[in-house]
């Protein structure tokens, strides 16, 4: 046999080249994994602030419901001592969320055969989170039994968690010009008067990050809600 045409003889990889071919597959995983890394963090982000901004208007919503069948009643016994229901509505500035109390025609009955109409006591308020400290939400209290204080009683649900602000004003139909309190049992031109519109500014924390290792930014929701009924139920008392 021709030494000449002898095959050639097929070496090994060395140990240099196996670590350079290592240290480029482990770079390219490390891309890899940082852009899956990435979008899936971006794709959490965006569900979440898209849960809050839901949580917000679904919060709004309620708040727009029972407002907008909000009532004062001046039916009453001619003997006072024998009062049982008294109908309110009184806003109070808070920190960092007013507070709202007032009766409604908006109350829907749940549970079956219960001795419930469509009229109910409701209040709006900030509640302090049990479990982290300077976190407030904002509760709704509802009690379908009416009696003589309107701002007790009734059942707590939390409408929306870790809120920065919660802010009722009110228009009244005299001035025309806006509120920061009302209370319809006061001796004074609010007496027996429900306002023409409630402004009511919602903002939550936990909004979309400015930019990377900063704070999030909050989410802004405000709505107008127009009242329906002004003055008191005096249809059974003429």
């Amino acid at each position: 046999m021709n030494p000449s045409r002898r095959p050639p003889r097929w070496r090994g990889l060395t140990l240099v080249e196996v670590m350079v071919a290592i240290t480029i597959l482990s770079f390219v995983t490390m891309i890899i994994y940082g852009a899956f890394a990435g979008m899936k963090t971006s794709r959490e982000g965006v569900q979440r602030i898209t849960d809050r901004y839901r949580e917000a208007r679904l919060a709004l919503s309620r708040i727009t419901r029972d407002v907008q069948s909000v009532y004062l009643s001046k039916h009453v016994p001619i003997d006072e001592s024998l009062q049982v229901v008294e109908t309110a509505f009184v806003g109070q500035q808070g920190t960092p969320a007013d507070r709202l109390d007032f009766n409604t025609f908006s109350h829907l009955r749940l549970d079956r055969n219960a001795r419930e109409s469509d009229q109910a006591e409701v209040s709006y308020f900030g509640s302090q989170d049990p479990e982290r400290s300077g976190v407030w939400d904002l509760a709704r209290r509802v009690n379908p039994f009416l009696d003589l204080d309107p701002e007790q009683g009734g059942r707590v649900q939390l409408l929306a968690t870790d809120i920065d602000l919660f802010d009722v004003e009110y228009l009244d139909s005299l001035t025309n010009e806006w509120v920061e309190t009302w209370d319809s049992r006061q001796a004074l031109e609010q007496t027996d008067r429900l306002p023409l519109q409630l402004r009511v500014i919602l903002v939550l924390n936990g909004g979309q990050r400015a930019s990377a290792g900063r704070a999030r930014g909050t989410i802004r929701v405000v709505t107008k809600i127009p009242v329906a009924l002004n003055r008191p139920l005096t249809f059974a008392t003429q």
